[in-house]
Order: C-alpha cells, then structure tokens, then sequence
C-alpha cells in the first residue's frame, strides 16, 4: 500500500489531495459545505449541535422525504440528481496500476439492483467517523445490533443506537500504557498513536497504528491490556487486524503489515504464535471457517491462498489487476471474495481456483471492505465513497440493494446477528453513523429506536 506512514499535521489534508467534493464545483461545495450550516432561520433546529438528536435523521423523517443525511437539497444550486451525476463523472478512483479500472469493466456481471434487504434505520450525525489512510477503511465495528465501535479522530468510541449515546473507549492522542504485565508487552507503551485499523469482536478490542503498534484492551476490564509493536521496519504499517477464535476456543488476532508480514497472536497467553513473510506488503489477511487456510492480499494483483499453520502457498489467485485491500470468507468455507482498486471484488471458489466465479463492479472506485453476514445470506461491500453495495450472496450475487449516500466511508460492519448494518461516513460536514436495519415480514414501531 502506500506508505503514509510520516504523515501527522495533515490528517484530513489526503482526502483533499485525492478525493474531495471540492473538485466537482466550487460554488455548489461553498452551499453543500456550511453555508446553511448556521445561518437559515427557517431550519435553524434542523443544524442544532447542542441537540444532537435534531440534527439527526430517523426512519419517520426518511419516510416524509427527509434526505437521510440532512443535506438541504431543496436551498442547493443543485440537484441531488446532478450532484450525484457530477460525482460519478468526477471522482478519481485511486490507482496504483494505471487504467486497472477500466480494463476489469469486461469480466463484471450485470446484477439486479432492485434488492432491498436493509432499511434505513437512522443517521447518527452527532458520532463523527473519521480516517487516517484513505486506503484503509475497517474502522467501524458492531457487537450487537445497538453496539458499534469507531475512530472518531483520536478516539475509539461506543456508540449506543439504543440509547443514542456515545462513550470514549480508547483515548490515543497522548500516551497509552498496559495496564497489565504479560511477557513480550511493551510496558512503556506509546505516544500519540496513529490509529490505521481497528478490529472488535466479543469482549477484545485491536487497535493498529502507522508504526507498527498494536493495542488490545478487554473491553470488561479498565485499561489497556497488552501493547506490542510488531516491527521497527520504518514501512510499518498495520493494514489490517482479524480478531478470530482457535479450535481450542482461545482468542486470537492476525496482524496484516507494511513489512511484508503476517503475525499470529494469542491472547490468552499474550504472545505472538506465528509469523509468516510475503513478497510484498500484505493489506488484508482473512482465516476460513475452520481455520486451515488464509486469504492474503496486498499490493500485488495475484492473492494468495495459504496454509495457515505454515504459510506456505497453496494456490495463487489470478484476476485482478489493481492492487487488492478487503477480503472475507463466507461462512460456508467454500467461497470467499476479495477486494481490489481495480474497481471489482471476485468472488472465489476453494473447489476450483484457477478463475474466480464471479467479479462484481463498484460504481466510483475501489472496493475497500467487505463483510459476510454470520448466516451468510448476504455480502456487503464498500467503495472509498458514496456507495455500499449489499449482494444476495445466497442466490449466486444475481441481485443486489445499493445503498447511496455521499461521503468517505471509514468503514462497514454488520452486527453479529445480522440485524443491524452500520456504516461510517467521513465527510467535514455531514460526517456520522448510517444505521440500517434488515428487512423482515414484520418492522419494528419507531418508537422503538
């Protein structure tokens, strides 16, 4: 991936740089950007901070025509229609292998996108998502269909879509230390991380940083538990951290680096297990179902498939053209899919892996995530910005619902049960937390959230 590993004063600056809404028109980002923002008298409650909840949007106001992310359209020189126009028309997708977007366009499937599997639930504009590297987007995380955690700047957050509250989890902006002596922790800890992927699930937090580090909190337990940096290579970034359990039942994490390395931890005994190398930069790592074999991909159009006890490569995955940054694994264990700049995530079958099965297109630019829900009915994927796409995996990825809004997506999660679907958006004035909720024979009263 791209080292940005230096980088500090400008932690919104990149997004300047490589995508933002200041290219399209420079008179309609002046009024989508804060124009309204203080000043109409009319809508003055719809912009007021010290409510957070006015200046959200529920499923009620949806219904009645509210625009999901409280843009005020209707006071705009512009359509909703031409803006969304002029983005697909302007947005430069991110490349390190030049035209790799336009010469995927020929393999993709044409799917259905009449689904609707999640319904908008709610936009959280009072829980800010920001991102650090804007090739890593895995900073949003469910553990329940109330639950989510975020980076919100220097942050890790819980969010409560229950009880609309928001709670500091994991200050980073000064310095971290364990509060725990476990063998191999680096007991001095750290100052002032730079947080580049975040990974939870049950009761264990990871955070990675630009340097290297890794900070794991238990989430019942006050402090920090364990901190360790996993290499002083000066290109050390960890890309990408999977929170997993061993057929044992101990909690484990991967550990995807810059360094061209994997690294195995446990965290029942607080130690690092295994460590594998590649020949270039891995950005994602995901583990099967039953544990046997990993998917890594990384700043290499081939993936690989390899044995997870040893590391060493069991076939090589040949398709994309672009350099990839998601992966996932149905639950099924047979297939699993992999994300790229090329515009496209291939879908790949373990049963025969000399072609992927199936390679479906994003409308602006790379896909960046990719979850599975835990029944395995559906996938979603996220593209840098504006767009995530939730595909009926179930039935051959034929159909799919678009989920269309705008801004920089920090990341996607589902929650455990697949009820929830939460999405990050990073934007300076209408970043928040998009909630949507899985569509069932029943709903729910409003009343309720």
């Amino acid at each position: 991936m791209r080292n940005m590993s230096h980088y500090r004063a400008e932690d919104a600056e990149y997004m300047a740089d490589e995508y933002d809404m200041d290219d399209v028109d420079d008179d309609m980002d002046e009024e989508f950007h804060g124009r309204y923002m203080g000043g109409s008298e009319s809508d003055v409650d719809e912009f007021d901070y010290t409510n957070n909840r006015v200046a959200d949007t529920s499923a009620a106001q949806a219904r009645r025509g509210k625009d999901i992310q409280g843009i005020p359209w209707d006071r705009l020189s512009i359509t909703r229609e031409k803006y969304r126009q002029t983005r697909l028309e302007q947005y430069r997708n991110y490349e390190n292998i030049p035209h790799s977007g336009e010469g995927s366009a020929k393999d993709c499937k044409n799917t259905n996108r009449g689904g609707l599997y999640y319904e908008f639930r709610r936009n959280s504009r009072s829980v800010k998502s920001t991102i650090l590297h804007f090739q890593l987007r895995n900073l949003v995380w469910a553990t329940s269909k109330h639950d989510v955690y975020l980076m919100s700047n220097f942050t890790v957050i819980h969010w409560s879509s229950l009880s609309c509250t928001r709670s500091d989890v994991l200050d980073v902006s000064g310095h971290v230390a364990p509060a725990e002596k476990h063998p191999g922790s680096l007991l001095e800890g750290f100052t002032q991380t730079q947080v580049s992927t975040l990974s939870v699930k049950d009761r264990l937090l990871v955070a990675g940083g630009f340097q290297g580090e890794l900070i794991c909190k238990n989430l019942d337990r006050p402090g920090v538990s364990y901190c360790s940096r996993t290499t002083y290579d000066e290109n050390a970034i960890t890309n990408a951290v999977e929170i997993y359990a061993s057929p044992s039942g101990a909690v484990h994490f991967t550990a995807s680096n810059n360094d061209c390395g994997v690294r195995d931890f446990d965290m029942e005994r607080y130690q690092i297990t295994k460590q594998f190398r590649f020949p270039w930069p891995v950005n994602h790592t995901s583990l099967s179902p039953d544990g046997k074999l990993l998917t890594i991909v990384g700043d290499n159009p081939d993936g690989m498939l390899v044995d997870s006890k040893t590391g060493k490569t069991v076939a090589s995955l040949s398709g994309h053209l672009d350099f990839s940054f998601a992966s996932a694994w149905h639950p099924d264990g047979v297939t699993f899919a992999t994300g790229n700049q090329d515009k496209t995530c291939r879908i790949w079958d373990v049963r025969k892996l000399s072609k992927s099965v199936a390679v479906l297109r994003g409308n602006l630019g790379a896909v960046r995530s990719i979850r599975y829900t835990f029944d395995g009915r559906y996938m979603a994927t996220a593209e840098p910005a504006d767009f995530v796409h939730v595909y009926d995996a179930k039935n051959g990825y034929e159909r799919e619902q678009e989920i269309d809004f705008f801004g920089e997506i920090s990341g996607i999660s589902f929650s455990p049960d697949t009820e929830s679907l939460f999405i990050g958006v990073w934007d300076r004035t209408y970043g928040s937390l998009l909630e949507y909720g899985r569509c069932r024979n029943y709903s729910y009263l409003d009343s309720l959230f």
